[in-house]
């Protein structure tokens, strides 16, 4: 029997799809080996995964003693405290999914818009090159998910290396991702009870009131929440930012097309989500409870699944022409964003942010390029999203 195949694939350059991923739809249930060194089985097929994303039989939670893990030095998703499976993430999640609706992001809006041109205005006063990262992409959606959770601006700062920990597979000892979430702890208990002292229209005011008016949130709910928002609310959000603009910029048909015509922008950015910049499916670890037949196999009861929205987005039998990166994609119903009870529910926030800064800043610099040649650009090794260590460019 052939050795399981390491996950996530290497790729052959920071912007390009891992070779694994052109040939690996032949094979329905793809056994790999994690960081870790656990193994579980990759479901490649778009078909499959779709499927099994709304399928109850496939659970998230991985605190179960032979659930595969992600990472040997940090214990992500697996808090046996919280169960993220329905019913009770369901009763967690429509408390936080209020924050997020389609209606309440575009009040949202006027306020991405000010953080942006604010920072371009930065850029523009500096000079170019900058790197793209500490400029424009992780600036912009840390500030705004801190506003939305009532966290003070001159505290934002604090969350970037308090992310780097939390999503960290093998890029930092266990003794320093420790120290981080104890740090982490001590915050955000802090700005809970800060919140509770003078509650506002945040999102952390709001699940106080659930915690103690209502009753619908135990006082470790309250704080894992707030602590997942906090940290994981923005850095899918500045990756994806980030690396989609290096990949217009280093697909030049495709970026004077978006200049052409502007109206492309939404089909260019859902194009940029079905290339899933941030990386790998990893997190999407789940595991069986039961068996769960499939049209051309059997996820058996007690296997450790992923359901690889990254090879999934490339299936021929789905994408025509997958590989290829085509912002005029009319069909285009990738999984990035997961779907079912777990689908992502700061997809519409993603989304503003990534047309609006997108768009931005392609207005103000119409000659933006790279400051290095694309194939120069390298991805952070060790962590659970993919980031780019740094998007030098210029105008």
């Amino acid at each position: 029997m052939a050795e399981p195949f390491p996950y996530p694939f290497p790729r052959p350059t920071a912007l390009g799809i891992p070779e694994q991923i052109a040939g690996v739809h032949d094979d329905p249930l793809l056994p790999v080996v994690l960081p870790s060194g656990d193994e579980a089985v990759l479901l490649t097929r778009y078909r499959d995964v779709r499927q099994v994303l709304t399928d109850d039989r496939l659970s998230r939670n991985l605190s179960r003693p032979d659930a595969a893990r992600i990472s040997r030095n940090n214990s992500m998703f697996q808090d046996p405290r919280i169960n993220p499976d329905p019913p009770e993430h369901t009763r967690v999640r429509s408390l936080v999914a209020k924050a997020f609706t389609a209606t309440r992001v575009k009040k949202l809006e006027p306020q991405i818009h000010a953080i942006a041109d604010e920072l371009i205005d930065d850029m523009e006063r500096t000079g170019g090159p900058v790197d793209l990262n500490e400029a424009l992409a992780f600036p912009l959606p840390v500030r705004v998910i801190c506003r939305l959770l009532g966290v003070p601006d001159e505290d934002v700062a604090l969350f970037r290396h308090w992310t780097a920990t939390f999503l960290s597979v093998s890029q930092f000892p266990a003794e320093e991702i420790k120290k981080s979430m104890a740090d982490m702890s001590r915050y955000i208990a802090a700005h809970i009870e800060a919140r509770r002292q003078d509650p506002g229209g945040d999102l952390v005011s709001a699940m106080i009131r659930a915690h103690d008016e209502e009753g619908r949130l135990s006082e470790y709910e309250l704080q894992w929440w707030c602590r997942l928002l906090l940290l994981v609310g923005y850095e899918t959000t500045a990756t994806q930012l980030g690396g989609g603009v290096a990949m217009l910029l280093s697909h030049p048909d495709q970026l004077s097309l978006l200049r052409e015509d502007p109206s492309l922008l939404p089909s260019a950015i859902e194009e940029l989500l079905r290339w899933k910049i941030v990386g790998s499916s990893v997190s999407m670890l789940r595991y069986a409870t039961d068996d769960i037949e499939l049209e051309n196999c059997t996820i058996k009861k007690g296997m450790s699944v992923i359901p690889a929205a990254d090879c999934a987005n490339q299936d021929p039998g789905q994408f025509p022409d997958p590989l290829s990166f085509d912002i005029t994609r009319s069909e285009n119903a990738h999984l990035t964003f997961s779907l079912g009870p777990h689908f992502c529910i700061g997809a519409a926030l993603a989304r503003a942010e990534l047309r609006i800064a997108t768009e931005a800043l392609l207005n103000r610099f119409p000659t933006l390029r790279l400051a290095v040649p694309a194939t120069d650009l390298k991805r952070i090794e060790g962590a659970l999203l993919e980031g780019f260590t740094a998007i030098p460019v210029t105008w």
